[in-house]
């Protein structure tokens, strides 16, 4: 019973004295817990929608009326003139535009019937699709309780109009997650284990005793991980093209110079892990752990960042993997130029250099 006690004392002083070991088996579960407990949600709130409204008459304000009072909904802006609408769109911050016809309670009361189009962005189809059940259901409500407290009966009849992605085809959405999490998984991840492991194996010592500066080792280090990215770039797309059938709309080359950038900012964090430990095996936990969850969680991946609280939605802003996702969604799907994306360009550009300073800083002051 003493020699069992011993060891079990010698395992315990064994896991905490690596301070990393201790964070990942006491932080990691409560990371886990509040990611993902806050942050997976199929429910979306507070979804912002323009309307377009030429008739401006009582029914037509009594749907709208229905639209923001909804916990769904949240009323930005009236339109002057159709051509807004899709402006609006390419900056990203509507979800949800109502257009109503013309003489629009004349209509019922003559016709029984109106017509309201509801126009929405298709690149993410499972956002539309919920947001085209909720636009239909409050409609439905509002007929219900007219009927009810006015015994007036009539029909509106709902148009959708998706805009990038009429068919919602999943892959629309699906490609630029997988492009970034496929790049950091490579650059990042691989990276960080490679060098860890010349750490641990003490091989490390031997590279800084040669002839050759701890830069040009550590550039040696990285360059077979970036020619690796950028085949796997280059697959992607044409898997996107030609067997996804997802084209792209915009500038291939824009394209490609946004990824250029994400691949350097992974490459930097890749770096960066590899400097604070010494072990592949904690580098691959930390890479998991701080690169691949939050990328799959707080990217808008998977779940929509607005409907996030307040502190995840700050978090996701420092996560590379969302500006890169924006970026390949405007330029690739919607066809929109650089113009449209020059703030995720710098966002991404200004972590590349500040990770990469940082992390040749660190990799000086352990390697002399």
């Amino acid at each position: 019973m003493k020699q069992f006690l011993i060891f079990t004392k010698k395992e315990f002083y064994h896991i905490f004295r690596d301070r990393w070991t201790t964070l990942i088996l006491l932080v990691l579960p409560i990371l886990m817990i509040i990611l993902f407990g806050f942050g997976i949600t199929t429910e979306i709130k507070n979804t912002k929608f323009a309307v377009y409204d030429p008739s401006r008459d009582v029914a037509s304000q009594g749907i709208i009326n229905k639209f923001s009072t909804s916990e769904y909904f949240t009323l930005s802006e009236y339109l002057d003139s159709p051509e807004q609408i899709e402006k609006l769109f390419q900056k990203g911050k509507i979800g949800l535009v109502i257009v109503f016809s013309e003489k629009f309670h004349e209509n019922i009361l003559h016709t029984g019937e109106a017509q309201v189009q509801l126009i929405l962005d298709g690149t993410d189809p499972n956002t539309a699709l919920t947001l085209t059940n909720y636009a239909t259901q409050i409609i439905n409500l509002y007929q219900q309780e007219q009927k009810e407290s006015k015994n007036i009966l009539y029909q509106i009849k709902s148009e959708i109009k998706l805009l990038y992605n009429p068919t919602l085809k999943g892959e629309y959405n699906t490609v630029p997650g997988v492009m970034g999490m496929v790049l950091m998984l490579i650059c990042a991840m691989m990276t960080s284990v490679s060098i860890a492991r010349e750490k641990e194996l003490g091989t490390m010592e031997v590279l800084l005793v040669s002839p050759m500066k701890p830069i040009i080792i550590i550039l040696s280090k990285v360059v077979p991980y970036f020619f690796l990215s950028l085949i796997n770039l280059t697959t992607i797309l044409l898997l996107s093209v030609f067997v996804l059938k997802v084209p792209i709309v915009g500038s291939l080359w824009l394209l490609i110079f946004v990824s250029l950038i994400f691949i350097f900012v992974a490459l930097a964090l890749g770096l960066l892990i590899s400097s604070v430990v010494e072990k592949q095996m904690v580098a691959l936990l930390i890479s998991g752990m701080a690169l691949m969850m939050p990328i799959i969680l707080l990217s808008g991946l998977m779940f929509p960042i607005e409907n996030m609280p307040i502190v995840l939605q700050w978090i996701s802003n420092i996560i590379p993997a969302k500006w890169f996702i924006i970026a390949v969604k405007n330029v690739m799907i919607k066809g929109l130029g650089i113009a449209s994306i020059i703030n995720e360009i710098i966002i991404l550009t200004s972590m590349a250099v500040i990770l990469t300073a940082i992390s040749l800083k660190k990799f000086k002051t352990r390697l002399e």
